[in-house]
């Protein structure tokens, strides 16, 4: 029960890693809101956290939208009374179209929820957490993020810039008791590619030459085994870090 009495919000906790990451924290004693664009399924992991006997509401909108951001916060400080952790864990793929062949369109979408969302959701959590001078911030990041050959020229600029502007978070509010961390994972066992409208044939093809020194996919559960640590006192300490989540395929 490391994180009991703590209050999480999870984006894009309907699915994936961010349900993995939304029963895990309630297991370990949190209040989840499961914040997902499909109330659907983020009914249902709600349901599936209270059966466990864990606390959870759901909370309904887009991390692409401020007034969805802000009622997201809003629900979790009305509901729970405040906001302690925020995972931004919520992203799309784009379809591996390099530089010369993206568009607009799907520049600005990713960009909208996979870098944008997470400033913005940041920017709101703070204004909580500067006032009690505690907080911490996991943001889901990709190995993407980090080289140039995991996805198309949208997506792995989005998730760069993610980690930028976690580091800047992290040395800016280092004195004000508030924690910002990246998690980068490798490959792993998602519908993310459910975001995908038709891949570029170069793009894909360029991008296959690292797959094959994939070792295997990650489970959802090890990457959300990595949130609860950072999310937990025992990371009080760990401040500013990427910590690559991928078997090993980065190390080669």
């Amino acid at each position: 029960m490391t994180l009991q009495g703590k209050v999480a919000i999870v984006t894009g906790a309907g699915s994936g890693i961010g349900r993995a990451i939304a029963l895990r924290f309630a297991k370990e004693g949190a209040k989840v809101v499961v914040s997902d664009i499909n109330g659907e399924t983020a009914g249902a992991v709600v349901e599936e956290i209270k059966a466990a006997g864990g606390e959870a509401i759901a909370a309904v909108g887009s991390i692409a939208e401020e007034k969805d951001v802000q009622a997201m916060v809003d629900v979790a400080v009305q509901e729970y009374g405040t906001l302690d952790v925020l995972v931004n864990n919520a992203g799309i793929m784009d379809n591996f179209e390099p530089a010369g062949e993206v568009t607009d369109a799907v520049w600005d979408r990713v960009l909208a929820v996979n870098t944008t969302g997470v400033m913005r959701t940041t920017r709101k959590a703070l204004s909580i957490f500067l006032e009690k001078q505690q907080g911490c911030i996991i943001n889901v990041a990709s190995i993407g993020g980090l080289e140039g050959s995991r996805a198309g020229a949208a997506y792995t600029a989005s998730k760069h810039a993610v980690i930028g502007f976690s580091q800047n978070t992290a040395f800016m509010y280092a004195t004000s008791g508030i924690r910002c961390n990246v998690i980068a994972p490798g490959g792993v066992e998602t519908n993310i590619g459910a975001s995908m409208t038709g891949l570029s044939e170069f793009g894909m093809g360029r991008a296959q030459t690292g797959m094959a020194l994939n070792p295997r996919m990650g489970k959802p559960e090890e990457i959300a085994g990595v949130a609860a640590f950072l999310a937990s006192d025992d990371a009080s300490y760990v401040n500013g870090a990427i910590i690559v989540v991928d078997g090993g395929w980065t190390a080669y």
